[in-house]
């Protein structure tokens, strides 16, 4: 049976050219008008969208969406004649299968159209509880099919359309705020904004003007008024990353902020209404910052409605081969380059690796193999030296060798925290210091390696 394709785009010329070259193989309709192509969608199943990236006035990232939220297991692919990086990523972290550049090479189109279709047609399975059919292995940017992804997605899906404040906690590099972007996109409040702020990365002494924005002549250098995440993020989502990092005065008047859903610039002295979702993402465990009193506790429970927590990507191995394709397709248009997959032994190290750094970490290594790729295969030649390095090393003799440096006998008697810093100890001297290697040895990220060592004061 054939399938149903759509084409939205502005230009009669191009929908009738592509209707003629692929009716043969699919049962084609277009629309040159993004309202008329939501309303054909609203009425019937189609398979595959081509979907032109500017639409007369109308953004197709905003088409995308829509598309998306009336049929998510529909695989889009993105017609532009202003092709630029960040549109095509921004594209396809919204949803889209790939992105192709007018004017279109038929050959490439057809080849991508046969992907989308066989992607989709590999990835639909069926979830039994709620009888919804589940055909994307993406949800509005996150890339799994693993049982422990589907979770996420399916959690995702309960919290879009409540308030339930939540908090994304998990390692460095492992999505958390895709999560955010997830919940917020998905959901009622996708009209407003939504506004992320890294509390690790604004000194202390900005980022409670960050939040609060301030009047003018509140200080000096203020000579304009100026608004703040709070206030841009009003009917919308603020997503607060690495809140661990914000300090205990500044808690306080989040503390206050959450309770009494207002706040005031500062140099103001009129409270705005706020009407905001709260979600907050760190990679350390609050919980246990709460027990040394590092963190609020009142705070923690009034943030903490609702937990995800992010698997590292060592543990969901299965969503590895969905990543990499994702990644090569991105980066094949990104550096003009045609990479298909890697050698039988590349790929091996690739799986092999346990990427300390999560999905970022494997987005460098991509970037970096299939820029160096020759041909339409990535070779080991062509893998960082510490995916080649790490693969090669036998456990048992990092095992072994941390092992020795220790002696199970020094071990007798320590408490857990004690042990933990011998060994951090052990293998940062196996290492001879190098923190990424310690960090992949010891099977965590560099950033909680880092706390670690401030932790413990390891000079």
């Amino acid at each position: 049976m054939k399938k149903n394709l759509l084409i939205i785009d502005d230009e009669k010329a191009i929908c009738s050219s592509l209707t003629f070259a692929l009716e043969d193989q699919y049962n084609v309709e277009s629309a040159t008008d993004p309202k008329e192509g939501l309303k054909k969608m609203l009425k019937k199943h189609y398979h595959l969208v081509l979907l032109d990236l500017k639409i007369g006035k109308v953004d197709g990232i905003d088409v995308l969406q829509d598309i998306k939220n009336i049929d998510k297991s529909v695989q889009v692919i993105i017609m532009t004649a202003f092709g630029t990086i960040m549109s095509s990523v921004d594209a396809i972290k919204k949803g889209a299968f790939t992105y192709l550049t007018k004017p279109l090479d038929l050959d490439e189109l057809g080849k991508a159209i046969e992907q989308a279709l066989e992607y989709q047609r590999l990835n639909e399975k069926t979830d039994n509880q709620n009888d919804v059919l589940l055909t994307e292995v993406s949800y509005h940017g996150i890339i799994g099919e693993s049982p422990s992804m589907r979770k996420i997605f399916s959690l995702i899906d309960k919290l879009k359309d409540v308030d339930t404040s939540v908090v994304v906690i998990g390692e460095s590099g492992t999505g958390k705020e895709l999560v955010a972007r997830a919940i917020h996109y998905a959901g009622k409040r996708k009209e407003g904004n939504f506004v992320a702020l890294n509390c690790a990365a604004i000194p202390e002494t900005l980022l409670e003007e960050e939040l609060f924005g301030h009047k003018k002549g509140t200080f000096t250098g203020a000579v304009a008024d100026k608004t703040g995440k709070f206030e841009y993020a009003n009917h919308g989502t603020i997503f607060l990353d690495e809140i661990g990092n914000m300090s205990i005065h500044l808690q306080a008047k989040l503390l206050r902020v959450l309770q009494q859903r207002e706040f005031t610039p500062l140099g103001a002295n009129i409270p705005v209404e706020l009407d905001v979702r709260f979600i907050a993402a760190s990679n350390r465990d609050l919980k246990k910052m709460v027990d040394e009193g590092q963190f609020r506790e009142d705070l923690y429970f009034r943030l903490n409605v609702f937990e995800i927590e992010l698997p590292p990507l060592r543990q969901r191995k299965q969503d590895m081969p969905l990543l990499f394709r994702h990644f090569i397709e991105i980066f094949n248009k990104a550096l003009d380059k045609k990479v298909i997959w890697f050698s039988k032994e590349a790929e091996t190290l690739m799986m092999d690796y346990d990427y300390p750094g999560n999905v970022r970490e494997l987005i460098n290594i991509l970037e970096y193999s299939v820029l160096l790729a020759p041909g339409d295969t990535i070779e080991v030649d062509n893998l960082p030296a510490k995916v080649k390095n790490i693969s090669a090393r036998d456990t048992s003799e990092l095992d072994l060798g941390i092992g020795v440096s220790l002696g199970v006998n020094n071990l007798a008697g320590l408490t857990l925290q004690e042990a933990e810093k011998q060994l951090i100890l052990a293998a940062l001297a196996i290492n001879k210091g190098h923190r990424k290697a310690t960090a992949a040895m010891l099977g965590i990220s560099e950033r909680g390696l880092r706390n670690k060592i401030n932790e413990y004061d390891i000079k």
